[in-house]
């Protein structure tokens, strides 16, 4: 289960538009993968054209030994693919868009059911998809993705346009499928999220790769410090300042904002001040990586 991805020099120029620019990189059997940035970066276009979706300009992409422009039956059987923009036959229950889906790959009917208690939608089985909420249509078209039991997974922003909950709700789904052995590539512009699922992200910008590396190392690449908010007159400014370790003291939305390299310690001066209330940390993140690698705030 799972099989390795291979992209090299991948271009897609649209008129005067460069949407893609020499995009490169490998996922690895079983990986988690993410394409993580703003939109209009270019991740669809890349994901299109690794899953044979579109023809690229140049370069080149292997998934197992296949080139998925050659439209090969053999590949189209061990990829799913879940589209931005979800579509399903009309007027159909759950159960039956499945059972659809199955039949154009040549599946047993007998899998709808085990497919639709995997993804949470066994009571929803027949409901029509018009009925179904936003969460729930997006579980029923990774269901659709999965159907056939690929050994690679791609999955295009899936929990764009969902509340906090449903998409929390659905990570929760997108780990169990990468932890069957699939290979999983991701896209997503929110950083969190990249940073809650994936094994390693590559951060795109303008229809470049800047950086690929586990959430965690980028993060500490960065060396940024981290921020311990208190509550409104838990402690002076002053006597902040005076704290070891401390690099600065700045008014929060919230009450003090204190910044660090030196956590540890600095929350057991706190501890020891009995200045406690209100704690908050912070550390860095993906989206201050994206910042320091850009010279800009970024944009969902």
């Amino acid at each position: 289960m799972g099989m390795r991805i291979r992209v090299a020099g991948l271009s897609m120029t649209y008129g005067s538009l460069r949407a893609v620019d020499d995009v490169s990189f490998t996922v690895e059997e079983g990986e988690f993968f993410g394409l993580l940035g703003p939109n209009g970066a270019g991740k669809t276009t890349t994901l299109e054209m690794i899953e044979g979706l579109r023809r690229p300009d140049a370069g080149t992409v292997d998934i197992g030994g296949f080139d998925p422009a050659s439209r090969d039956p053999r590949l189209q059987h061990l990829i799913g693919v879940q589209l931005q923009a979800s579509a399903f036959f009309e007027r159909l229950t759950a159960r039956e868009q499945l059972d659809t889906f199955g039949a154009l790959y040549g599946v047993a009917p007998g899998r709808t059911a085990a497919l639709l208690e995997e993804v949470g939608l066994t009571e929803k089985a027949d409901e029509r998809v018009e009925k179904l909420s936003g969460g729930q249509m997006q579980r029923l078209s990774i269901a659709c993705a999965l159907v056939h039991d690929p050994e690679v997974v791609f999955l295009d922003e899936p929990t764009a346009a969902l509340d906090p909950q449903a998409r929390r709700n659905l990570w929760d789904l997108l780990r169990t499928i990468n932890a069957a052995g699939r290979t999983v590539v991701l896209t997503t512009h929110y950083m969190e999220e990249a940073e809650v699922l994936c094994d390693r992200v590559a951060i795109m910008d303008a229809g470049r790769i800047l950086e690929i590396d586990t959430p965690e190392a980028l993060v500490r690449s960065l060396d940024a410090p981290t921020r311990i908010g208190l509550a409104p007159g838990v402690l002076a400014r002053e006597q902040a300042r005076g704290i070891a370790g401390v690099l600065e003291v700045d008014d929060g939305p919230g009450g003090l904002l204190i910044a660090t390299r030196d956590p540890a310690v600095v929350l057991a001066e706190l501890a020891r001040l009995d200045a406690l209330e209100g704690l908050s940390v912070t550390k860095g993140s993906l989206e201050d990586v994206f910042l320091e690698r850009t010279g800009r705030e970024y944009r969902a």
